[in-house]
Parts: structure tokens; C-alpha cells; sequence
């Protein structure tokens, strides 16, 4: 079986509440989605999730392949713009290539990527992230009481602007949570808000309340000198790395201790979440998943010896999607279709009206004036 060709979609997630961080908010709660179909000659399809607008310069090194051999066409594409570089857009293509390609070849094997990779386990555990920075009070505590009755004792909240809110909010969270375990596991993500003097004093105030698992992205991606400050400062464990575009990107990180949590993103693929997994697991460190649409990267994560936990943002899928997996029992459950366990109806995406959501102005993906250079909490914005 070779690759023929691709094809691209866009659908439409409604999270049917607003959605976002410190960074800003998408008030709607609708987000697009876009999807990679890479066709084949012997009538297979394979999904590919995430950004790809490389595509026309990458499709090259992968054309003709046969679709089974992922980690060799990883790393042709890889080479393929060696001189250019893979960061951003680039890698976010070979992502949804590599996706595509490893649920082409569990559907060639006729079983889910799950057991292709090697997992013994269907169950993958995770925690619960509702991406909640825009929900008032009552809305958050409602929403984290659906993931307390599917099971989870395990969530991490969004802040970073305003410490006494973050400190109410991990506190509520605590106590939803109680009803499940006698310790719930609560995390703070702040996402790269904070400066390094800041993320100690801060985290300094919420140890005296809170028994916080891990503050995740405190400071900016590649500040491995001040996650390593921050990691000796504080009790808790730092968690960073899903914006990391690449494994080399994670050396300084590993070099300076500056990581006790390896997190890499699912929408960088399979093979590069394999790799950091396993670059993390040399050195002793568990490695966490970031979410994304339908949890892909949760086959992968099955069949890892040093994952600790996925995390799952909503219960719904894109529309048009039907998945095979379900949300339960403080994790993923994932199914028996073949490869990802994905299938989408191209009539219904092409009738889904299209959204602004991650890219309109203001959302989430674009850092705001100031962050990083605060050193006390701006609670007249956190107000407004």
C-alpha cells in the first residue's frame, strides 16, 4: 500500500462554554478543528488532527511511502526541511502527517493504534482541565462537579493573574474532587504568565493552603534557568514542555533539572510524544500528555511505562466526529475500532458553520501586554 494523496477539512468543537487562560478567552466556546485525511491506493484513509498548512511542501517526503514504515517518514520529513527548520506551523504538519500515518497502519493491521503500539491496557488515567480561566465562580464549580461524577481525582485549573482567586479556585477543586479520594490532585497552569521571582513568591502563598501537584509553564517554554530556580524554590513539581517543537528542544530543560513533570503536546503527533516519553523515562521522570480534540495521543500514552496521566478536556468531540472511546473512570477508556478509533461524516463537517475561536483577536494564543513582567497579582484586570 502506498500514499496517494491528502485532503483537508475544517470542523468545529462547541466546548458550549467559553474556553481559555490568563492569555484570553474565546467567549463563544467554539473552535475550529482541522483534520488531514492522507488517502492511499488500497482505499485506506488516514486521520491526521491539528494544524497543517506545511502541507504542500512536506507531502513530498511522504508520497509513495509505504505507510507503515512512521518512524522512518518522521524522520524524512524532519530532514526534508532540515534548512528551513521545524518549528511552529512546520512541525504542527508533520504531526498531522505522522497521526495519519500511524492510524493507517493500525487500520492495515485491522486492530486500534492502541494495540499496535503495544499496550496491554485499554484504560489510560487522566485528569481533568476545563480550560475554566473564563467561567465565573459557580459556572467552575459546576463544571468540575461533571468531571468529579465521571470519576476524576485529579484537575488542574487555569490562572496566573490573580493569586487569591487561584488559591479559592484550586481550594473549591480540592473539595469537589473530595468526594473520590481523601487526596485529590490539584495543578495550577499559568501559561507563562509569571517571571521567575514572581512564580516563587507565588507559589510560595499557595504551598501554606494548598498541597499543589505541579504548577505547569510558570515561566516562559525555554527559560531552563528559571524553571530550574522555580523547581528548587518550591515544593511542588514544575511541569513544562508542551510547546516544545522537537526533542532537541527539551535538552537545556533535562541539563538544568529544571523538570520534574515532561509534558509534550498531542498535537505534535505520535512519534515525537514516543520520544519525549522516552528521553524523559531515561532520566526518571514521568511524562503527561497535553490534551487535544478526540485524544489521539491517549493510544500512545497507553502503552507508555512512565505516563502518569492524560489530560481530558471535555466529554464532547468535534461534530461530525464519532469516536471510539469513552470518557469514564477518571480517564479514557479507549475501543476496538481500528487505528484511532476516529470516523468523520464529510457532510456534516461541510454543513458546521465556521468559527473564529482560537485565532480571533484576544483568544487564548496571544500573549498579552505584560505577562511575565508583573511581580504582584493585577486584581483590577481580574475583576474586569
Amino acid at each position: 500500500m502506498k500514499i496517494t494523496g491528502y485532503r483537508s477539512l475544517t470542523a468545529f468543537h462547541d466546548w458550549q462554554r467559553p474556553v481559555g487562560d490568563v492569555n484570553g478567552i474565546v467567549e463563544s466556546g467554539i473552535t475550529e478543528v482541522p483534520v488531514l485525511l492522507v488517502e492511499t491506493d488500497g482505499g485506506l484513509t488516514g486521520i491526521g488532527l491539528g494544524s497543517h498548512r506545511e502541507i504542500d511542501r512536506l507531502f513530498p517526503a511522504v508520497e509513495g511511502a509505504d505507510p507503515r514504515g512512521v518512524a522512518t517518514l518522521y524522520d524524512a520529513m524532519l530532514s526534508h526541511v532540515f534548512k528551513s527548520g521545524h518549528a511552529g506551523a512546520t512541525f504542527g504538519t508533520i504531526a498531522a502527517i505522522d497521526m495519519a500515518l500511524w492510524d493507517l497502519k493500525a487500520k492495515m493491521a485491522d486492530e486500534p493504534l492502541w494495540r499496535t503500539l503495544g499496550a496491554g491496557d485499554r484504560f489510560v488515567p487522566g485528569y481533568a482541565s476545563g480550560l475554566c480561566y473564563g467561567l465565573d465562580d459557580q459556572a467552575f464549580a459546576a463544571h468540575y462537579t461533571l468531571w468529579a461524577e465521571r470519576g476524576f481525582t485529579a484537575a488542574k485549573i487555569k490562572g496566573g493573574r490573580d493569586l487569591d482567586r487561584d488559591i479559592a479556585r484550586l481550594e473549591t477543586v480540592r473539595g469537589i474532587l473530595s468526594r473520590n479520594t481523601t487526596r485529590p490532585a490539584v495543578m495550577l497552569d499559568v501559561n507563562e504568565a509569571w517571571n521567575t521571582k514572581q512564580a516563587i513568591r507565588h507559589l510560595a502563598e499557595i504551598e501554606k493552603r494548598v498541597d499543589l501537584t505541579w504548577i505547569e509553564e510558570p515561566v516562559r517554554r525555554w527559560d531552563a534557568a528559571g524553571h530550574a530556580q522555580i523547581a528548587r524554590a518550591a515544593r511542588t513539581a514544575v511541569a513544562t514542555g508542551e510547546n516544545l517543537t522537537g526533542l532537541e528542544q527539551y535538552g537545556p530543560l533535562f541539563d538544568a533539572q529544571a523538570v520534574d513533570i515532561v509534558q509534550a503536546g498531542s498535537v505534535w503527533g505520535i512519534t515525537h510524544f514516543n520520544r519525549v516519553a522516552m528521553a524523559a523515562h531515561v532520566r526518571g521522570l514521568p511524562v503527561s500528555p497535553v490534551a487535544y480534540n478526540a485524544n489521539p495521543v491517549a493510544h500512545a500514552a497507553a502503552a507508555l511505562p512512565n505516563m502518569i496521566g492524560i489530560e481530558v478536556q471535555d466529554f464532547g468531540f468535534p461534530t461530525g466526529f464519532t469516536v471510539d472511546q469513552q470518557i469514564a473512570e477518571g480517564g479514557i477508556i479507549l475501543g476496538d475500532a481500528p487505528g484511532l478509533g476516529i470516523s468523520i461524516d464529510e457532510a456534516a463537517v461541510a454543513q458546521s458553520v465556521t468559527a473564529i475561536g482560537w485565532g480571533e483577536r484576544g483568544g487564548p494564543h496571544r500573549r498579552p501586554a505584560g505577562a511575565g513582567l508583573r511581580l504582584v497579582p493585577d486584581t483590577r484586570r481580574a475583576a474586569e
